[in-house]
C-alpha cells in the first residue's frame, strides 16, 4: 500500500490537511493512570487552529461519564469537542432486548469503569446462564484472567445457542505498560467457536456513525477528510480502513517489540495505516 505507516515528526505535518479527527482514548491521550499532556496539547493546537476532535473511545461507559474518570486522573481541559464510545453505540441494540434477562460477563457496580453507568440508561436484568436469553460482555471478571479461563463458560454458553452482545470489542490494553484482556478477547474467543457477537464500538460502523452525526450537525456538512488516531491495530487500524479515512497510528509496543515483528503481523492481517508515530505530538 502506498504511503504505509509514513514516519511523522509529528502532527503538525499533516493537520492542515484534514478537517476533523476522531481519536482513541487510552494509549493516545492517557494510559489509565496519567495523561499524556503532549498528546493532549497537540489536540488542543489542532482544535484551536484548524477543526474539531471528537474522542472516539471502546469503553463502555457512555460519553456522559467520560469527563468524571478524565477528572480522576487530572486530564488537562479544551483538547476535544465531543466524546463517542461503545457504550453509546451498543445503546440501541441493548435497548432492543431490554429487559432481559441476560447473562453478564463482566461487572455492572460502581466500582467497575466499564459497567458502570451503561445499564443506568438500559435496565436491564441479569440471570444465570439457564434463565438468560442473550450473553453481556463487558469485560472480564479479573483483569489477571487469561482467554483459557474462559473455555468451560464459553462452551456453555454455545451449547445453549446464546447470542452474545459485546460492550467494548477493544482485545487488550496497556495500564501502565501492562497487558490486560479486554472484552474483545472473549467475544472473539466466543465467535471462533461458532457464537455470534454483536458489536458497537472500533471497527464496526455504529461508532463510527455517531462520530459523523456529530461532526454534521456541528459543521453543518459532512467532511470528507477526517483523520483517525489510534494506538489498536485491530481496531483504530483497521475501522479507519473499513471506513475509508487516513489514520495515524501510535506505535507503542503493544504489537512486537521490534519493526519486523509489527511488519509481519500488520502483512498477515493485510493493515495498514497512512502515518505513524510512537507518540502522539504536536
Amino acid at each position: 500500500m502506498t504511503h504505509s505507516f509514513q514516519r511523522l515528526s509529528g502532527l503538525a505535518d499533516i493537520a492542515v490537511e484534514y478537517d476533523a479527527i476522531f481519536c482513541d482514548i487510552w494509549g493516545v491521550v492517557h494510559n489509565g493512570r496519567r495523561p499524556n499532556f503532549a498528546a493532549c496539547g497537540a489536540l488542543e493546537r489542532y482544535r484551536d487552529e484548524i477543526g474539531p476532535v471528537v474522542l472516539m473511545s471502546n469503553t463502555s461507559r457512555p460519553s456522559a461519564l467520560v469527563p468524571e474518570s478524565f477528572a480522576h486522573i487530572e486530564m488537562p481541559d479544551g483538547f476535544f469537542d465531543a466524546i463517542v464510545t461503545s457504550g453509546d453505540a451498543i445503546v440501541n441494540e441493548l435497548a432492543r432486548r431490554s429487559p432481559g434477562p441476560a447473562f453478564l460477563i463482566g461487572a455492572v457496580d460502581e466500582e467497575d469503569a466499564e459497567g458502570f453507568g451503561l445499564f443506568d440508561q438500559i435496565p436491564m436484568n441479569f440471570a444465570d446462564m439457564d434463565g438468560a436469553d442473550f450473553v453481556v460482555c463487558t469485560r472480564p471478571y479479573d483483569y489477571d484472567d487469561d482467554i483459557e479461563d474462559y473455555e468451560d463458560l464459553l462452551t456453555d454458553l454455545l451449547a445453549r445457542d446464546l447470542e452474545m452482545v459485546c460492550t467494548n470489542p477493544d482485545v487488550k490494553v496497556k495500564v501502565d505498560g501492562r497487558e490486560v484482556m479486554c472484552a474483545g478477547a472473549i467475544a472473539q474467543a466466543y465467535e471462533a467457536m461458532g457464537g455470534t457477537v454483536v458489536y458497537g464500538g472500533k471497527p464496526h460502523p455504529p461508532i463510527y456513525q455517531l462520530g459523523r452525526a456529530w461532526l454534521e450537525e456541528t459543521l453543518g456538512y459532512a467532511p470528507d477528510r477526517i483523520l483517525m488516531i489510534g494506538d489498536n491495530l485491530f481496531t483504530d487500524v483497521l475501522g479507519a480502513q473499513r471506513e475509508g479515512i487516513d489514520c495515524l497510528f501510535i506505535q507503542d509496543g503493544l504489537y512486537g517489540s521490534t519493526a519486523a515483528e509489527f511488519r509481519s503481523l500488520c502483512e498477515a492481517h493485510g493493515l495498514s495505516a497512512r502515518y505513524q508515530l510512537p507518540e502522539l505530538a504536536w
